[in-house]
């Protein structure tokens, strides 16, 4: 009786691990933390955004802040193809059809002013009526995420070494 307990406990446990691995999609596994921040991308699988590069390479991060950074420091290499996570469904989603919401109430990653993406307008008009906010398009996002870099900056690092200092 025993040894069938311990079998179907182990059968259990692969099982789980099976469904969390398959709930994880490729990108969270290639790229696990953030190249700037080292978040988790996994955690953060709702903002993240992966980058593939014309000569093949690719870069995952947790959110449009870090994204901005990398697009900052390789201004010389040309990307291919730039996704985001939906918001909703964690989902990779190209950035040009994705519909974004810029501000609401809730707190963006990395960044006081969110910038979110979804896959669908009425899910971020849903999002809008719920927490505020504004449609925008990528491009506009990204603009914003240059325009809060600096005050983002400083609140991140007024946040780390407070958090240091604990």
């Amino acid at each position: 009786m025993k040894k069938i307990l311990a079998a179907l406990l182990i059968f259990a446990l692969s099982l789980t691990s099976v469904i969390a691995f398959s709930a994880q999609q490729q990108d969270q596994i290639s790229h696990t933390s953030c190249s700037y921040c080292g978040m988790d991308r996994t955690k953060f699988g709702h903002s993240r955004m992966l980058v593939e590069y014309e000569d093949g390479g690719e870069v995952g991060t947790c959110s449009i802040h870090c994204m901005a950074l990398e697009f900052a420091n390789a201004i010389d290499r040309m990307p291919k193809r730039i996704l985001v996570g939906d918001y909703i469904s964690q989902e990779l989603i190209d950035v040009d059809k994705a519909v974004w919401v810029l501000g609401g109430d809730r707190q963006g990653v990395m960044t006081s002013r969110a910038k979110w993406a979804f896959s669908d307008r009425s899910a971020a008009e849903t999002f809008i009526n719920e927490h505020g906010g504004e449609i925008i398009n990528f491009d506009q996002a990204m603009k914003a995420s240059y325009e809060d870099m600096y005050q983002d900056t400083r609140r991140i690092r007024k946040m780390r070494s407070m958090k240091k200092m604990k």
